[in-house]
């Protein structure tokens, strides 16, 4: 078992594009269906695995181009680490002063550790100013628990 870090950061309207934050449905719409539902669904199908956009289900990110993976690591405490490296680099661009809480975030390290080592998948989202988003992940690999079928990046 392994763990893969991802970050994002982008603006927030972009990061509310959820449809191509979710992947498409494993079947395609039925024939005879509307044609702009067969077309926004190809776009989706198309776009989703190659889209830099942070996924709704964290174990998704293993989906994406091997390109977006920050970093691979065998302990949870470096992949954690590496995500409280991350969160103190942002931090001062948080927008809300208790997501900048230095405790909260050494509290929000420590659990991941935990999550981490139990094979599951951790994931932070934080506002920044300039209405922007901030997306950090570490995702479980080889097997993902969440979804053991889903392909290790860098395998």
């Amino acid at each position: 078992m392994h763990h893969h870090g991802y970050l994002w950061t982008g603006p927030k309207e972009r990061f509310d594009q959820e449809a191509l934050r979710r992947p498409p449905h494993p079947e395609p719409p039925p024939a005879g269906s509307k044609p702009e539902l067969l077309q926004r669904y190809r776009e989706v199908a198309a776009e989703f695995p190659t889209s830099d956009l942070p996924p709704l289900e964290t174990a998704y990110w293993l989906v994406k181009p091997r390109s977006l993976v920050r970093g691979t690591w065998n302990e949870a405490r470096e992949a954690a680490a590496w995500l409280g490296e991350r969160l103190a680099e942002y931090a001062h661009r948080f927008a809300s002063e208790r997501d900048r809480d230095t405790t909260r975030l050494a509290q929000l390290v420590n659990a991941a550790t935990e999550q981490l080592h139990s094979g599951a998948d951790v994931a932070f989202g934080f506002y920044l100013e300039h209405p922007s988003y901030l997306s950090l992940a570490a995702v479980t690999c080889s097997p993902n628990r969440a979804t053991p079928e889903l392909a290790c990046p860098v395998a």
